[in-house]
């Protein structure tokens, strides 16, 4: 039976080459920055209600069957074809076995000849080669693939980041793009272990002008975290399916796109001017009141790079216990006996200091050194809108007004100590993006390089510094 079974099988494969019964559809991949097509990646499929539907068990059959030259070349044909009477936009991916690259019958298939035929130029053509396939000859494959390069053909890496496969390949060959598996993908919204692990190929693939695919987007807030972490293009079924027709992108999506571009640039530059100190808080694990002392010592005990616990009550913030603070109760012989049933709102401390999100860093700063010495390197709670909103340590306080200081200094004018051009285009930045009315006012000195000529460049910095303090004096600080 099993038998009768393999040799159905190995007919219906065989009469699939033969009579060319290979399906494409076509998936797009889009710009994340702002949802323009890039192009296709062509998608073979076998005959329908078969078991050869499924591209996997398709290609699985073609390895067994010793077949696998003549199913690529047949499913690159069809993909030409099709790309060529649906008259696809933009470049087009097609899958290649990295084996079978460096056959002598691969270059003999892809000649300007045999593109010209379906009106294709090679710098269209981006070879996805899968890092699931091990590279039997790397020294051979590498010249070829400088072949194809040099032919103007393009060269993807595709499934990067999946299982344990490594990024040899990648710095052996500098492709022109990586695809990241879509297991990296999925949920990364909700991961921080492959945000990280995106945000540092981004910025591998930055450096090494790689440009990198986000395959397998599901959902909007998987997109959305893409779009902020920097990946440049994606696809997945979010985007859109794979169909046999090409279709126009939504435009919902494209308006998500740019929206979440915008609001990017938005946040971006509000980082670097904006001082308050909402923007380093840490959100740190709360307390209820009812909470047993020995429940907090169980928790500090798990994570020794917490520095306490906020107590609330319905999300208003009601006290603290730092770790010090802890250790002092509970330590001595009878300490954690008197106190370890206790709740921790009879040991928490209700002196502490509380400032809104919106309060300047150098405020803050300010308020913490004026704390009584026994309490100096408390962590500093934060609120918004009076409900708990994070802390933020000593430490992040004082590291943090002294990048602010610095990167002031860096833009300032050193002669007038206005903003120089780095934070005014920040600024004009920041009100073209905003939905708010404003208006610009621009000066210029009559005359300034005739009076530097005769009267010498000293008195002409005595005029720009006289006119900087007449601005000072004049513009209010708030206006922007």
């Amino acid at each position: 039976m099993i038998r009768l079974k393999e040799e159905h099988l190995r007919e219906l494969f065989n009469r699939t080459i033969k009579n060319e019964d290979i399906q494409t559809v076509f998936q797009p991949i889009i710009s994340l920055k702002d949802g323009e097509l890039l192009g296709y990646e062509a998608l073979s499929r076998g005959p329908s209600n078969t078991p050869l539907q499924n591209p996997e068990k398709l290609f699985s059959y073609a390895m067994e069957y010793d077949q696998l030259w003549e199913l690529e070349f047949l499913c690159r044909a069809k993909a030409l074809e099709s790309a060529h009477m649906l008259h696809s936009q933009g470049k087009l991916f097609l899958n290649v076995n990295p084996n079978i690259m460096s056959d002598p019958k691969f270059r003999q298939g892809f000649t300007r000849e045999y593109l010209s035929r379906y009106k294709f130029e090679a710098n269209k053509i981006v070879f996805e080669i899968t890092e699931k396939e091990a590279v039997s000859k790397l020294f051979h494959f590498k010249k070829t693939v400088d072949h194809y390069k040099e032919q103007l053909y393009q060269i993807a890496i595709d499934d990067v980041g999946s299982g344990y496969s490594g990024l040899n390949i990648i710095t052996d060959i500098h492709p022109h793009f990586m695809k990241l598996d879509m297991k990296l993908i999925r949920q990364i919204d909700s991961d921080a272990i492959k945000q990280s692990l995106v945000k540092s190929l981004c910025e591998f693939a930055d450096l090494s002008q790689i440009s990198i695919i986000a395959e397998g987007i599901e959902t909007k807030e998987e997109l959305c975290k893409l779009i902020d972490l920097g990946v440049e293009y994606g696809q997945g079924y979010f985007i859109q399916k794979p169909k046999s027709v090409l279709l126009p992108i939504r435009d919902d999506l494209v308006e998500i796109i740019v929206v979440e571009n915008k609001c990017k640039r938005y946040i971006s530059l509000n980082r670097k001017t904006d001082t308050s100190v909402g923007n380093i808080s840490t959100p740190l694990p709360t307390l209820g009141v009812t909470t047993l002392v020995d429940e907090v010592k169980s928790t500090m005990d798990q994570d020794s790079t917490l520095p306490g616990c906020c107590i609330v009550d319905q999300n208003r913030l009601v006290g603290v216990i730092t770790r010090n603070q802890l250790h002092y109760k509970i330590s001595g012989t009878y300490g954690y006996s008197l106190y370890n049933k206790r709740k921790i709102h009879e040991i928490m401390d209700t002196n502490f200091l509380q400032v809104d999100r919106n309060t300047p860093i150098h405020m803050v700063a300010k308020l913490a050194m004026m704390r009584d010495s026994n309490r100096l390197y408390d962590f500093i709670t934060i609120t918004k809108d009076g409900q708990y909103y994070g802390i933020v340590t000593v430490k992040e306080l004082l590291e943090k007004s002294m990048e602010i200081e610095i990167n002031v200094a860096k833009h300032m004018n050193p002669l007038t100590e206005l903003p120089g051009n780095v934070l005014i285009e920040q600024q004009l930045q920041l009100c073209i993006d905003s939905t708010d009315r404003y208006g610009i006012l621009y000066l210029d000195l009559d005359n300034f390089k005739p009076y530097n000529d005769v009267y010498g460049f000293e008195n002409g910095d005595q005029v720009l510094m006289h006119l900087a303090h007449l601005l000072e004096e004049i513009v209010s600080p708030t206006i922007s």
